[in-house]
């Protein structure tokens, strides 16, 4: 894996999830409850930090807990929630040790069809449909990895030209439009809330 992507709107952060597997599902997973380009900015702030150029499933889920927990604490924290986040990314790094020997890029590599990779990415610790399929996505649209059926196993975030998510962020105009459409989608559920409360 060796793209450019420009989800962190950052030269060096971006660089790394182009090159990283570990590094994109990590960004991915600290995807919520942050603006996206802080989410993906986190796994090139915990490789600085740990001292690396990489991030590597088998060092971090070996790491004490708490030590990684006040890695990811130091300011400027790498999540609004770095204690709970911490936790989240060794439970992600544990599962591919276990599951993938440590290789993320196993996750996807050699899978048959949309659905079944639709189904590993679910597997994964944090990541619940939603985030599964928009990584799938990101994975079909930016990354290279587009199995048979694979926009279909997306569903609305396969969808080309479209500005729903990550997965269609390729510089700041597009980040403005995936901004834009999130910020729809929050004012469209919250007139519904209102109207049936």
């Amino acid at each position: 894996m060796d793209v450019t992507v420009h989800l962190a709107q950052d030269p060096e952060a971006d660089a790394l999830l182009g090159r990283s597997p570990l590094a994109a599902l990590v960004g991915m997973l600290l995807d919520q409850q942050v603006p996206m380009e802080w989410a993906f900015k986190g796994p090139r702030t915990i490789a600085d930090r740990l001292g690396t150029t990489d991030l590597d499933a088998h060092e971090i889920a070996a790491m004490d807990p708490e030590a990684f927990a006040a890695l990811l604490s130091e300011k400027p924290a790498v999540h609004r929630y770095p204690g709970s986040m911490a936790k989240r990314v060794q439970q992600l790094c544990q599962y591919l040790t276990e599951h993938y020997d440590g290789d993320p890029e196993a996750v996807w590599r050699g899978v048959a069809s949309g659905a079944e990779l639709l189904k590993r990415l679910e597997d994964l610790p944090g990541f619940g449909r939603q985030k599964a399929q928009i990584f799938l996505a990101l994975l079909g649209k930016q990354l290279g990895v587009a199995p048979k059926g694979w926009r279909e196993a997306a569903g609305a975030y396969g969808e080309a030209k479209s500005f729903r998510s990550v997965a269609d962020i390729t510089g700041p105009e597009s980040l403005a439009k995936v901004r834009a459409h999130k910020q729809e989608m929050k004012a469209a559920a919250k007139a519904a809330k209102a109207a049936g409360g």
